[in-house]
Protein backbone atom coordinates (compact mmCIF):
# COMPACT_ATOMS: atom_id res chain seq x y z
CA UNK A 1 0.00 0.00 0.00
CA UNK A 2 1.57 3.59 -1.13
CA UNK A 3 -0.67 6.02 0.41
CA UNK A 4 -1.19 9.63 -1.57
CA UNK A 5 -0.31 7.20 -4.24
CA UNK A 6 -1.97 9.05 -7.50
CA UNK A 7 0.83 11.97 -7.67
CA UNK A 8 4.37 12.64 -7.34
CA UNK A 9 6.59 10.87 -5.12
CA UNK A 10 3.74 7.87 -4.24
CA UNK A 11 3.20 7.41 -8.10
CA UNK A 12 6.83 7.44 -8.33
CA UNK A 13 6.87 4.83 -5.90
CA UNK A 14 3.71 2.65 -6.79
CA UNK A 15 5.43 2.77 -10.60
CA UNK A 16 8.73 1.18 -9.83
CA UNK A 17 7.05 -1.51 -7.33
CA UNK A 18 4.75 -2.79 -9.86
CA UNK A 19 7.68 -2.74 -12.45
CA UNK A 20 9.75 -5.54 -10.32
CA UNK A 21 6.11 -7.11 -9.55
CA UNK A 22 4.35 -6.25 -6.83
CA UNK A 23 0.86 -5.58 -6.40
CA UNK A 24 0.03 -2.03 -5.40
CA UNK A 25 -2.61 -0.56 -4.28
CA UNK A 26 -2.85 3.02 -4.22
CA UNK A 27 -4.78 4.99 -1.68
CA UNK A 28 -5.20 8.97 -2.37
CA UNK A 29 -7.20 11.70 -1.06
CA UNK A 30 -8.19 11.86 -4.93
CA UNK A 31 -11.61 10.88 -6.33
CA UNK A 32 -11.72 7.35 -7.38
CA UNK A 33 -11.97 8.23 -11.09
CA UNK A 34 -9.01 10.64 -11.14
CA UNK A 35 -7.24 7.31 -9.06
CA UNK A 36 -8.10 4.50 -11.41
CA UNK A 37 -6.75 6.93 -13.91
CA UNK A 38 -3.44 6.65 -12.37
CA UNK A 39 -3.34 2.92 -11.92
CA UNK A 40 -4.75 2.51 -15.14
CA UNK A 41 -1.34 4.27 -16.56
CA UNK A 42 0.99 2.63 -14.13
CA UNK A 43 0.04 -0.63 -14.77
CA UNK A 44 0.98 -0.32 -18.60
CA UNK A 45 4.62 0.33 -17.47
CA UNK A 46 4.00 -3.29 -15.14
CA UNK A 47 6.20 -6.23 -15.53
CA UNK A 48 6.49 -9.24 -14.01
CA UNK A 49 3.14 -9.47 -13.41
CA UNK A 50 3.16 -6.55 -10.97
CA UNK A 51 -0.24 -5.22 -11.02
CA UNK A 52 -1.91 -1.81 -9.44
CA UNK A 53 -5.22 -0.95 -7.65
CA UNK A 54 -6.55 2.17 -7.01
CA UNK A 55 -8.69 3.15 -3.52
CA UNK A 56 -9.53 6.87 -3.98
CA UNK A 57 -11.26 9.13 -2.00
CA UNK A 58 -9.69 8.03 0.92
CA UNK A 59 -8.87 10.70 3.41
CA UNK A 60 -5.77 9.43 6.16
CA UNK A 61 -6.91 12.23 8.56
CA UNK A 62 -9.94 9.70 9.18
CA UNK A 63 -9.34 6.33 10.90
CA UNK A 64 -12.80 5.03 9.56
CA UNK A 65 -11.38 5.74 5.77
CA UNK A 66 -8.12 4.30 6.42
CA UNK A 67 -9.79 1.13 8.09
CA UNK A 68 -12.04 0.61 5.53
CA UNK A 69 -9.01 1.00 2.96
CA UNK A 70 -7.22 -1.61 4.62
CA UNK A 71 -10.11 -4.00 4.85
CA UNK A 72 -10.11 -3.65 1.09
CA UNK A 73 -6.42 -4.83 0.36
CA UNK A 74 -6.93 -7.66 2.50
CA UNK A 75 -9.94 -8.95 0.87
CA UNK A 76 -8.46 -8.11 -2.46
CA UNK A 77 -4.83 -9.59 -1.86
CA UNK A 78 -5.24 -11.62 1.58
CA UNK A 79 -2.25 -9.87 3.59
CA UNK A 80 -0.40 -6.36 3.94
CA UNK A 81 3.77 -7.10 2.94
CA UNK A 82 4.57 -3.19 3.09
CA UNK A 83 3.37 -0.10 3.66
CA UNK A 84 4.68 3.32 2.43
CA UNK A 85 3.41 6.61 4.43
CA UNK A 86 3.84 9.25 1.75
CA UNK A 87 0.78 10.79 1.97
CA UNK A 88 1.21 14.08 3.05
CA UNK A 89 0.90 18.02 3.01
CA UNK A 90 3.89 21.27 2.92
CA UNK A 91 3.12 24.75 4.06
CA UNK A 92 5.94 27.65 3.86
CA UNK A 93 5.97 29.77 6.96
CA UNK A 94 7.12 30.91 10.26
CA UNK A 95 5.96 30.70 13.88
CA UNK A 96 5.15 33.89 13.35
CA UNK A 97 3.11 33.28 10.10
CA UNK A 98 1.26 29.95 10.68
CA UNK A 99 -1.75 30.08 11.83
CA UNK A 100 -3.52 27.69 14.00
CA UNK A 101 -5.45 26.36 10.90
CA UNK A 102 -1.56 25.89 9.60
CA UNK A 103 -0.79 23.48 12.35
CA UNK A 104 -3.67 22.00 12.85
CA UNK A 105 -3.71 21.01 9.22
CA UNK A 106 0.00 19.52 9.29
CA UNK A 107 -0.73 17.59 12.27
CA UNK A 108 -3.87 15.87 11.05
CA UNK A 109 -2.20 15.04 7.59
CA UNK A 110 1.61 14.16 8.48
CA UNK A 111 1.33 13.13 11.98
CA UNK A 112 -2.37 11.59 12.43
CA UNK A 113 -2.61 10.33 8.71
CA UNK A 114 0.49 8.09 9.44
CA UNK A 115 -0.71 6.93 12.72
CA UNK A 116 -3.80 5.95 11.17
CA UNK A 117 -2.08 4.09 8.43
CA UNK A 118 0.22 2.62 10.57
CA UNK A 119 -1.66 1.45 13.42
CA UNK A 120 -3.74 -0.59 10.99
CA UNK A 121 -0.86 -1.71 9.06
CA UNK A 122 1.01 -3.25 11.96
CA UNK A 123 -2.43 -4.95 12.74
CA UNK A 124 -2.35 -6.77 9.21
CA UNK A 125 1.40 -7.12 9.64
CA UNK A 126 1.12 -9.39 12.57
CA UNK A 127 -1.17 -11.33 10.96
CA UNK A 128 1.40 -12.64 8.29
CA UNK A 129 3.30 -14.26 11.48
CA UNK A 130 6.58 -14.75 10.53
CA UNK A 131 6.54 -13.10 7.16
CA UNK A 132 6.26 -9.51 8.89
CA UNK A 133 6.16 -6.59 6.55
CA UNK A 134 8.23 -3.59 6.16
CA UNK A 135 6.41 -0.02 6.62
CA UNK A 136 8.47 2.79 5.25
CA UNK A 137 8.09 6.38 6.33
CA UNK A 138 8.56 9.66 4.08
CA UNK A 139 10.28 12.32 6.22
CA UNK A 140 12.19 14.58 4.74
CA UNK A 141 15.91 16.81 6.26
CA UNK A 142 13.63 19.26 7.35
CA UNK A 143 12.85 16.73 10.02
CA UNK A 144 16.62 16.29 11.52
CA UNK A 145 17.81 20.40 11.08
CA UNK A 146 16.27 23.41 10.63
CA UNK A 147 15.27 24.62 7.63
CA UNK A 148 13.95 28.56 6.95
CA UNK A 149 10.06 29.45 6.72
CA UNK A 150 8.90 25.39 7.37
CA UNK A 151 7.87 25.95 11.07
CA UNK A 152 5.00 23.87 10.87
CA UNK A 153 6.30 21.42 8.08
CA UNK A 154 9.63 20.59 10.40
CA UNK A 155 7.22 20.10 13.37
CA UNK A 156 5.12 17.44 11.51
CA UNK A 157 8.18 15.76 9.90
CA UNK A 158 10.16 15.89 13.16
CA UNK A 159 7.05 13.57 14.15
CA UNK A 160 7.04 11.05 11.38
CA UNK A 161 10.59 10.89 12.19
CA UNK A 162 10.33 9.98 15.73
CA UNK A 163 6.86 7.26 14.75
CA UNK A 164 9.47 5.69 12.40
CA UNK A 165 12.07 5.16 15.62
CA UNK A 166 9.14 4.07 18.10
CA UNK A 167 7.67 1.82 15.60
CA UNK A 168 10.95 0.13 14.35
CA UNK A 169 11.47 -0.75 18.19
CA UNK A 170 7.99 -1.70 19.73
CA UNK A 171 7.51 -4.23 16.70
CA UNK A 172 10.98 -6.35 16.68
CA UNK A 173 9.86 -8.98 17.80
CA UNK A 174 6.85 -9.17 15.28
CA UNK A 175 9.28 -9.34 12.32
CA UNK A 176 7.51 -5.97 11.27
CA UNK A 177 10.57 -3.02 9.58
CA UNK A 178 10.11 0.86 10.06
CA UNK A 179 12.75 2.92 8.33
CA UNK A 180 12.30 6.48 7.42
CA UNK A 181 13.43 8.69 3.83
CA UNK A 182 14.28 12.04 4.26
CA UNK A 183 14.49 13.72 1.07
CA UNK A 184 15.96 16.93 -0.04
CA UNK A 185 13.37 19.09 -2.28
CA UNK A 186 12.09 17.16 -4.88
CA UNK A 187 10.35 18.43 -8.00
CA UNK A 188 6.85 17.73 -7.80
CA UNK A 189 3.74 19.93 -8.24
CA UNK A 190 3.94 20.97 -4.87
CA UNK A 191 7.11 23.43 -6.11
CA UNK A 192 5.59 23.90 -9.67
CA UNK A 193 2.24 25.51 -7.69
CA UNK A 194 4.57 27.52 -5.01
CA UNK A 195 6.68 28.72 -8.12
CA UNK A 196 3.25 29.68 -10.36
CA UNK A 197 1.65 31.61 -7.20
CA UNK A 198 4.67 33.45 -6.17
CA UNK A 199 6.27 35.10 -9.83
CA UNK A 200 2.55 34.91 -11.57
CA UNK A 201 3.26 36.34 -15.24
CA UNK A 202 7.01 36.38 -14.25
CA UNK A 203 8.99 33.80 -15.86
CA UNK A 204 12.17 35.26 -15.34
CA UNK A 205 11.58 35.18 -11.79
CA UNK A 206 10.34 31.95 -11.63
CA UNK A 207 13.18 30.92 -13.74
CA UNK A 208 15.76 32.46 -11.56
CA UNK A 209 13.78 30.90 -7.92
CA UNK A 210 13.88 27.67 -9.95
CA UNK A 211 17.20 28.11 -9.94
CA UNK A 212 18.15 29.14 -6.84
CA UNK A 213 16.13 26.06 -5.40
CA UNK A 214 17.75 23.79 -7.17
CA UNK A 215 21.03 25.02 -6.22
CA UNK A 216 20.27 24.79 -2.38
CA UNK A 217 21.31 21.16 -2.66
CA UNK A 218 25.29 20.93 -3.01
CA UNK A 219 24.86 18.45 -5.81
CA UNK A 220 23.41 20.90 -7.74
CA UNK A 221 19.50 19.92 -8.74
CA UNK A 222 16.26 18.93 -7.18
CA UNK A 223 15.68 15.45 -6.50
CA UNK A 224 13.11 13.95 -8.89
CA UNK A 225 10.11 11.64 -7.40
CA UNK A 226 12.13 8.60 -8.62
CA UNK A 227 15.29 8.88 -7.05
CA UNK A 228 12.84 8.43 -3.86
CA UNK A 229 11.14 5.33 -5.06
CA UNK A 230 14.30 3.70 -5.44
CA UNK A 231 15.28 3.82 -1.77
CA UNK A 232 11.67 3.16 -0.78
CA UNK A 233 12.48 -0.45 -2.80
CA UNK A 234 15.31 -0.88 -1.27
CA UNK A 235 13.44 -0.56 1.94
CA UNK A 236 10.53 -2.98 1.24
CA UNK A 237 13.31 -5.49 -0.30
CA UNK A 238 14.08 -8.43 0.96
CA UNK A 239 17.75 -7.02 0.67
CA UNK A 240 17.30 -4.59 3.32
CA UNK A 241 16.43 -7.43 5.89
CA UNK A 242 18.89 -5.55 8.58
CA UNK A 243 17.88 -2.29 8.35
CA UNK A 244 15.42 -1.16 10.69
CA UNK A 245 14.51 1.91 12.86
CA UNK A 246 16.81 4.08 10.59
CA UNK A 247 16.61 7.21 8.68
CA UNK A 248 18.18 7.57 5.14
CA UNK A 249 18.61 10.80 3.75
CA UNK A 250 18.10 11.09 -0.21
CA UNK A 251 19.67 15.10 -0.33
CA UNK A 252 22.26 15.64 -2.55
CA UNK A 253 24.81 16.64 0.42
CA UNK A 254 22.56 18.97 1.89
CA UNK A 255 23.07 16.85 5.17
CA UNK A 256 26.84 16.37 5.23
CA UNK A 257 28.30 18.59 2.53
CA UNK A 258 26.71 21.62 3.57
CA UNK A 259 29.58 24.33 3.55
CA UNK A 260 28.85 28.51 3.39
CA UNK A 261 28.28 28.70 -0.46
CA UNK A 262 25.09 27.25 -0.04
CA UNK A 263 22.30 28.78 1.71
CA UNK A 264 19.78 26.42 3.85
Amino acid sequence: MVTGGASGIGCAIATLFASKGADVFIVDFADQAKSDEVAATINLTADFGGKCLAIGGCDVVQLDQVAAAFAQVAQAAGKLDILVNNAGVGHVGTDETTTDEDMDRMYNVNVKGVFHATQCAVKAMKANKVMGGSIINMCSIASVFGIKDRFAYSMSKGAALTMTYSTATDHMRDNIRCNGISPTRVHTAFVEGYLSKSYPGDPEGKAAKFKELSEYTPIGRMAVPKDIAAMALYLAADESAMCTGQNYSVDGGVENCFDKQYGR
